[in-house]
């Protein structure tokens, strides 16, 4: 039996679709044309995984963006138009969106179709496992645009790659190819473009059979060590966006297109 949830905040808009078939449960995002992850989108993923929390029936869950983009990342749009006194708010509406699927309490599987990268990449790392296209990107281009990731970005890769890989990511911005991204662990699986939602599928299934009370207390024991960073990391975030470099990065990305920002020497106290 399938049962499926969509909820909008206005008709005909930003949705996230919920579809339970057995104790797996798949999430969608559903924002066209690439998922880009607006305080709207972001609202409804953290109330969908705190629905999902509380259901003891549903023993794990596929993450997945539709078959163009699992999420092109943060709406440059509305950060560029914030005030620098609104960041914090802004950035724990990320971070607490990411943090809710990281704390669903069963295996998370995100199924990666073409880009997944900033907010999108921290969404991916928030899952327990990645299924990736061999086409797919996969990456965290914050610092492009003068500012650091702030979904738990910093955090989480370095704890699935290692920090020395982390720093070379975080630090360049660069997208890595899904080929890449399995050498060093960050796809736990690569398939073929058209195989990605089955696989996922199949491997969220692997665990219908599993203890729901089990596999909630090593969720828990797993995943919560790495809340305190995100503390140092939310605060960084603030800081960076309310620095020149920010204004030049995302002034940049809309004139020039993304990574394309020159920052130069001496922008730091200058407007």
């Amino acid at each position: 039996m399938v049962l499926t949830k969509r909820t909008d905040s206005r008709e005909n808009t930003v949705c996230v679709d919920v579809a339970v078939e057995g104790a797996v449960a798949t999430v969608r995002m559903d924002r066209p044309p690439l998922n880009v992850l607006n305080l709207e989108l972001l609202n409804s993923l953290r109330k969908v995984a705190e629905e999902i929390a509380g259901r003891l029936d549903i023993k794990a869950v596929v993450l997945y963006g539709g078959p163009k983009a699992f999420s092109a990342g943060a709406d440059i749009h509305e950060l560029e138009q914030l005030a620098d006194e609104d960041a914090r708010e802004h950035a724990k509406a990320m971070q607490d969106a990411v943090m809710s699927v990281a704390h669903i309490p069963v295996p998370v599987i995100a199924a990666i179709r073409g880009a997944a990268v900033g907010g999108g990449c921290e969404l991916a790392l928030a899952a327990d496992f990645r299924v990736c296209a061999d086409n797919s990107v996969i990456g965290l281009p914050e610092i492009l645009l003068g500012v650091i990731p702030t979904g738990g970005g910093t955090q989480r890769l370095t704890a699935v790659v290692g920090l020395p890989r982390a720093k070379e990511i975080v630090y360049s911005g660069r997208a890595l190819a899904a080929a890449e991204a399995g050498q060093i662990g960050l796809a736990d699986l690569v398939v073929p473009d058209g195989e990605v939602l089955t696989e996922a599928k199949s491997w969220a299934a692997r665990y219908a059979g599993s203890s729901a009370t089990g596999l909630r207390a090593a969720k828990v024991a797993l995943e919560y060590g790495q809340d305190d960073g995100l503390a140092v990391e939310l605060q960084n975030f603030v800081e960076s966006f309310n620095a020149p470099d920010r204004k030049i990065g995302m002034r940049s990305f809309f004139e020039h297109g993304p990574g394309r920002a020159v920052f130069g020497k001496g922008t730091e106290g200058k407007s």
